[in-house]
């Protein structure tokens, strides 16, 4: 399903929302969703694949999408899984490359498209939109970072990180704590680098020790820094 949306009707659910957008002037912000356009896709679909040459940056307005790879071997590797709020497909436009990973949702999600002329015309007329995107890679750059320091680490530690890590980029605060998407183990599985039976054991030990809570839709975090402290 296909839609153009004014900047009106799409300025409180995704622009209060998208961290990129806070602070830009809205006559530049109109200007650069001039030709936005949005879908909606079922769970498990291809949005993007390596190696695809494309010409826009795309912004999630409701859902969740994962960022996939290949190792040499030839397995899937998740690098990242974001949500609401976040973009996607920012290094090809700005690098004229072809595509270097692959994203496909994890749950049915509405995504805004903008042509990359629009998206780098923005970078090149706003400063402030510049830092933003430099924030953007260096959290990103940030995260991976962390979870490469903890790939010699016993599995606990791994699945509190990766439920960290999510929660750092996608956590909301709820009633008892902060809560993050119940995504398949499989998920969390490439994700941490485990095998699936390992993560479903360890949450199992996190959620007997009250460190999590599950319902079919979201993990909570009652209090992070005592997850953290299950980091070794």
């Amino acid at each position: 399903m296909e839609d153009r949306y004014s900047l009106q009707a799409i300025r409180n659910p995704w622009i209060i929302s998208a961290p990129f957008f806070q602070g830009l002037p809205e006559d530049a912000v109109e200007v650069a969703l001039t030709n936005l356009v949005t879908r909606t896709h079922p769970a498990n679909q291809v949005i993007l694949l390596e190696n695809d040459w494309g010409g826009s940056v795309y912004f999630i307005l409701d859902g969740w999408v994962k960022i996939r790879t290949y190792n040499l071997e030839g397995k899937e590797v998740t690098l990242n899984i974001i949500g609401k709020g976040e973009l996607f497909g920012e290094m090809a436009a700005l690098d004229e490359v072809p595509r270097s990973t692959d994203v496909i949702t994890l749950t049915p999600t509405m995504i805004g498209s903008m042509p990359s002329q629009n998206f780098v015309t923005l970078l090149h007329t706003e400063p402030l939109a510049g830092l933003r995107l430099s924030q953007l890679m260096a959290r990103r750059l940030r995260q991976v970072n962390r979870r490469l320091r903890l790939r010699e680490s016993d599995s606990q530690s791994r699945v509190a990180d990766t439920l960290l890590f999510l929660a750092e980029g996608q956590g909301t605060q709820g009633q008892t704590g902060i809560e993050i998407p119940n995504l398949p183990h499989r998920e969390l599985s490439s994700l941490s680098g485990l095998a699936r039976e390992t993560v479903t054991r360890v949450l199992t030990k996190l959620e007997k020790k009250g460190l999590i809570t599950k319902d079919p839709d979201t993990i909570c975090i009652p209090n992070l820094l005592a997850l953290e402290k299950m980091i070794v």
